[in-house]
C-alpha cells in the first residue's frame, strides 16, 4: 500500500493540513485547526491523522509544512503562535523518513504552477515570457514577496523580504502620509502600510490628515465602509491599492520577472472589484523609460484557496528546497 505525504500550510492562528498521494499535487483531506487547542507541533498532527484515519500502516511517512516564521536551523518558532519545536524531534516523534520546514510564503510560491487557470483573475493581460522569473506578493498578516524561477528540472524558489523595503511616496498626498507614519514609526516600510493593520492605520492616518473622525475599528469594517460609501473608507482602500501597484512594478524591475505577476494573500480575493476602480494598473506601468516593460508583464489575482499547501506539495520532493 501506497502511503500518503503529510502537508500543511501553517500560521499564527490555524494549521492547514492535508494528505496528498506521492507524484500528485492534489491535496485532500483537508482540515483547518486552531493552533490555539495544541501545546505544540506534534499534538495538532498527531490529532489531525487520527481524524482522517492516516494512522498504523496507513501513517505518512513523508512530510513537508510551511511556517508563518524563520525556518533556519533545527529549532523553529512561531511568530504569533506559542508552538516552538525541534525539527529532529518532530520528525522523531511523528515517525517521519522524511520531513521538511520551508516559509510559508515560499510555500505560495511554488503552489502558483500548480493552481488551475480558472483561479486565476487578470489585472493586466501580458505575455509571461518563458525561462524568466515570475514574482509573487501579497498582503495578509504582513506584506509576502517571493520570487520562482523555473529551472532545468523543477521550480526554484527566490525567497525575499521584499515587504521590508522603504515606503517611497509618489505624490503629494503619500508625502504627507509618510510624515505621519514616520512620527508613529519611525522609519517606514511598505508592509507597515500594505497588509491587514497597515489598511486600518492607512485608514486612520487618512481620518488624521482629513480632520475626520474615525468611524471604523478593524480592516473588515474599512472594506465595509468603502463598499458602503464612506468617502474616508472608500479614499484608504483605493490608495492601498495604488501603492501596492507602485510596490509590484518596483518589484518586477528589480526582479526581472518578466514571467508574471501572480498576487496571494486573503486580501485581495475579497478587493476584486475594487482593482479596475483602482490607480494599481496606473501604478504598477508608471515607471518613467521603463513603463513599456512593467506595461508588458501580466498580472493575476490567484484566488485558490490552498495554493500554501500545492506548494508544500511541490517541495516535498524538490531538490531545489532544502
Amino acid at each position: 500500500m501506497t502511503r500518503p505525504a503529510l502537508i500543511g500550510d501553517i500560521g499564527g492562528t490555524n494549521a492547514r493540513l492535508a494528505l496528498v498521494t506521492p507524484g500528485a499535487f492534489e491535496p485532500h483531506d483537508i482540515l483547518s485547526l486552531p493552533c490555539a487547542d495544541y501545546p505544540g507541533l506534534v499534538e495538532a498532527v498527531n490529532d489531525y491523522l487520527g481524524r482522517v484515519g492516516a494512522t498504523g500502516e496507513s501513517a505518512p511517512r513523508e512530510a513537508c509544512l510551511a511556517f508563518a516564521c524563520p525556518v533556519r536551523g533545527d529549532r523553529v518558532k512561531m511568530t504569533n503562535n506559542h508552538w516552538t519545536f525541534s525539527r529532529r524531534e518532530v520528525q522523531q516523534a511523528l515517525g517521519l523518513e522524511l520531513f521538511k520546514t520551508i516559509n510559508d510564503f515560499t510555500a505560495q510560491a511554488l503552489g502558483v504552477p500548480h493552481v488551475a487557470d480558472d483561479e486565476l483573475v487578470e489585472v493586466q493581460p501580458g505575455e509571461a515570457l518563458p525561462h524568466t522569473a515570475r514574482l509573487v506578493i501579497g498582503p495578509g498578516t504582513g506584506l509576502g514577496v517571493a520570487g520562482l524561477f523555473p529551472g532545468r528540472h523543477a521550480w526554484i524558489p527566490l525567497p525575499a523580504e521584499g515587504g521590508h523595503v522603504t515606503f517611497a511616496p509618489t505624490d503629494e498626498r503619500e508625502q504627507n502620509l509618510l510624515r505621519h507614519f514616520r512620527n508613529r514609526y519611525g522609519r517606514v516600510s511598505v508592509e507597515r502600510i500594505l497588509c491587514g493593520q497597515g489598511l486600518l492605520d492607512l485608514y486612520l492616518a487618512h481620518c488624521s490628515l482629513k480632520g475626520a473622525p474615525p468611524r471604523y475599528a478593524t480592516p473588515a469594517e474599512v472594506t465595509e465602509g468603502a463598499s458602503a460609501g464612506d468617502p474616508v473608507a472608500r479614499d484608504t482602500l483605493l490608495r492601498f491599492l495604488k501603492i501596492l501597484g507602485d510596490v509590484c512594478g518596483d518589484a518586477v524591475l528589480t526582479l526581472g520577472a518578466r514571467g508574471g505577476v501572480y498576487l496571494c494573500g486573503g486580501i485581495l480575493p475579497r478587493l476584486l472589484d475594487w482593482l479596475p476602480l483602482s490607480r494599481f494598473r496606473e501604478a504598477f506601468t508608471d515607471k518613467g523609460r521603463m513603463s513599456a516593460y512593467t506595461a508588458a508583464v501580466p498580472v493575476r489575482v490567484v484566488t485558490a484557496p490552498w495554493t500554501g499547501l500545492l506548494g508544500a506539495a511541490e517541495a516535498l520532493h524538490n531538490e531545489e528546497v532544502e
